[in-house]
């Protein structure tokens, strides 16, 4: 089912707070295609799909997407459902677990730099499209049961780094919580909810870094 541990590349470079699969070079280059990064991300949010549903998802040929599949599974971002499908139709799911982008050794290499920036940039993107697709749709069409349980919020604080690195963690303990605790529950008004947490310092008044 859909697995939400994943976690957005908040900061290339830094040591994940968990025990997330760390992607090395080979898999980031793998990735830094925009339609692997929409695969993957449907994948991620939806759970298990054969090309053939990517393919009219995303507007694109089931040779397409199959070749791009493939291209994910050999790094084993993906895998095949093994109690899935059949000959003729083979369904994809993203291993259950967390996944972080911050390989520092990845980004010593310009090709590893530039896989990096490519898969950073795409999923903001596409973050960024899924709140405001909400923010229209949630004013039109949503139920009130739905508005009422989102939230979308900015605040600010003060702290140091120790202090931003506390409450980071924090946040993702209770995501993880969530996720461990929801991953695969199924039901009546069930449906994937991305969760956000952006934490990051702003530059001091009057600054650019």
């Amino acid at each position: 089912m859909t697995d939400s541990a994943h976690v957005d590349p908040a900061a290339a470079g830094q040591a994940p707070l968990r025990a997330d699969r760390v992607l090395d070079a080979g898999a980031l280059r793998a990735l830094a295609h925009p339609l692997r990064v929409k695969i993957y991300d449907i994948l991620s949010q939806y759970g298990p799909q054969t090309a053939s549903s990517l393919a009219e998802r995303l507007g694109e040929s089931s040779g397409s997407t199959s070749y791009h599949l493939r291209a994910l599974a050999k790094h084993d971002l993906i895998q095949e459902c093994v109690d899935k499908g059949s000959g003729r139709e083979r369904w994809w799911e993203r291993p259950a677990g967390g996944v972080s982008f911050a390989n520092a050794e990845a980004l010593k290499t310009p090709s590893g730099r530039a896989a990096t920036q490519i898969v950073m940039s795409e999923f903001f993107k596409l973050r960024q499209e899924q709140l405001v697709a909400f923010v229209d749709r949630g004013l039109e069409s949503e139920p009130e049961t739905w508005r009422d349980g989102s939230m979308i919020s900015t605040a600010t604080a003060r702290l140091t780094p120790a202090q931003s690195k506390e409450l980071a963690t924090k946040i993702m303990a209770l995501i993880d919580e969530a996720v461990d605790t929801y991953r695969n529950q199924t039901g009546e008004d069930v449906r994937p909810v991305t969760i956000r947490a952006d934490l990051f310092p702003l530059p001091e008044q009057g600054g650019q870094s």
